[in-house]
């Protein structure tokens, strides 16, 4: 057995109309500081092939980094020659990816590995301020024949920085076709539990298993004793009809966050409440203290 999957992760469903997203924060595949900084993209890699996804969103993914590639020598067990996105997408996955930020040493952004067939790669830039920058991937996907969108963000640290971001993320939405199922999904750094309702007025709910509330079982950050629930999956006509984070040591070793990994169905894209598989959805959840310290 793959010792990633000792958390008992569950396996996709073999259900036809069954979508499995995954969304995960890698923190630019290290972990530590110093000299005590360890490379940690190849157990990302397995990681990642475990969650047996159909799209699996990617935040601080590396494009390139001199530093680090100078840091970790270019063996099989090394610094990959290749980008971050396309060394973790598991074999016959298409790869999208998009900088978001640019530094002296290299450049990060979002990524999304697709099990489907994609379409042209947008980027939608939503940078609060100079300190930060932020944007939205969006990737067309064709899966089980039909198209679904698909936008990945990562939002910023402080709260108004979050809603201005969503201000946008709605306008950009607005273009979209509205009849189609719309996934977005990633770290949205909220804290205090308040994007909910605004991530709701552009006709987004968050993945919720039919169960009820949002519980412990998702919730992300930090990995070695989770209790945000940061990483977040929001999604328009479509069903969310179970939820999963995986724990234990292998998983909080490889990043600060867990990934969350959801399933769903396409509802109905009308008014009517009879959906094409299965019925509406929503949730919301209590509101936490103040954070730990997070970099980004």
């Amino acid at each position: 057995m793959n010792p990633l999957q000792s958390s008992n992760l569950p396996p996709a469903s073999t259900l036809e109309g069954r979508l499995r997203v995954a969304t995960y924060n890698i923190h630019k595949g290290v972990r530590g500081l110093g000299p005590t900084k360890r490379l940690e993209i190849h157990n990302l890699g397995l990681a990642i092939e475990a969650l047996d996804a159909d799209l699996v969103c990617l935040q601080e993914v590396r494009h390139f980094h001199r530093g680090d590639a100078r840091r970790f020598e270019r063996t099989s067990f090394g610094w990959p020659a290749q980008s971050q996105a396309e060394f973790l997408a598991p074999e016959g996955y298409d790869v999208a990816y998009r900088t978001n930020a640019t530094t002296r040493e290299g450049e990060h952004g979002n990524a999304l590995l697709s099990r489907w067939p994609i379409g042209d790669i947008g980027h939608h830039d939503v940078s609060d301020h100079r300190f930060e920058q932020r944007g939205l991937l969006h990737v067309p996907v064709q899966w089980q024949g039909s198209a679904v969108e698909a936008i990945v963000l990562h939002f910023g640290l402080s709260h108004a920085s979050r809603v201005r971001q969503v201000q946008r993320l709605a306008q950009f939405i607005e273009r979209l076709d509205a009849t189609l199922p719309l996934v977005v999904a990633g770290d949205t750094n909220d804290w205090g539990e308040r994007l909910d309702a605004p991530m709701r007025a552009c006709g987004l709910q968050r993945a919720v298993p039919p169960a009820g509330p949002v519980t412990q079982r998702t919730l992300t950050f930090p990995s070695l004793a989770p209790v945000f629930a940061l990483d977040r999956i929001y999604t328009r006509h479509l069903r969310c009809v179970s939820t999963f984070v995986p724990r234990g040591a292998t998983w909080a070793r490889m990043s600060d966050h867990l990934p969350l990994v959801a399933e769903f169905e396409v509802q109905a894209a009308s008014n009517d409440p009879t959906p094409l598989r299965s019925g509406p959805h929503g949730g919301a959840q209590p509101s936490w203290g103040g954070p730990p310290a997070k970099a980004e």
